[in-house]
């Protein structure tokens, strides 16, 4: 006869329970990377938004960063989004885009270039920068 005796089964069973119990907190470590790595590239995504919003619209767009409120916004559009709760946000930006005690802007002008400055998603040991330089208005990430 062919087949599995049910003591084969169970021993299966049994292994393969133990590699689910092993393998999960390796999984839920690997999920608030994921999220911080989300949110940068959500940052990115709303910067290189504004930028080409500037050039197309030939006005000042600005990337609003409310670090309290853990918010950001492109201005003239509905383009926003939100940093994980638990991560500490960062601005640099230039003086004159500081705005109340949390928050600013960087502003892109109609040629591409910018203020410049980066927003800084940091959580334990996990750090994400999102920069924009000044001069030519590019976007990078680094992990």
């Amino acid at each position: 006869m062919r087949g599995f005796t049910l003591v084969e089964l169970l021993v299966v069973l049994a292994l393969m329970g133990l590699a689910l119990t092993l393998a999960s907190p390796l999984i839920g470590n690997a999920l608030p990377g994921t999220e911080m790595r989300a949110a940068a590239r959500d940052v990115a995504t709303g910067l290189r938004y504004a930028r080409s919003l500037a050039i197309s619209s030939n006005s000042d767009v600005t990337f609003d960063v409310d670090v309290e409120a853990r918010r950001f916004q492109v201005s003239q559009s509905p383009r926003n989004g939100g940093f994980p709760k638990d991560a500490e946000i960062k601005l640099t930006t230039a003086r004159s885009e500081l705005f109340g005690t949390g928050g600013g802007s960087i502003r892109f002008f109609p040629d591409g270039t910018s203020t410049g400055g980066g927003v800084e998603i940091i959580r334990e040991k996990r750090r994400f920068v999102v920069t924009v330089d000044w001069l030519t208005g590019r976007v990078a990430i680094t992990p």
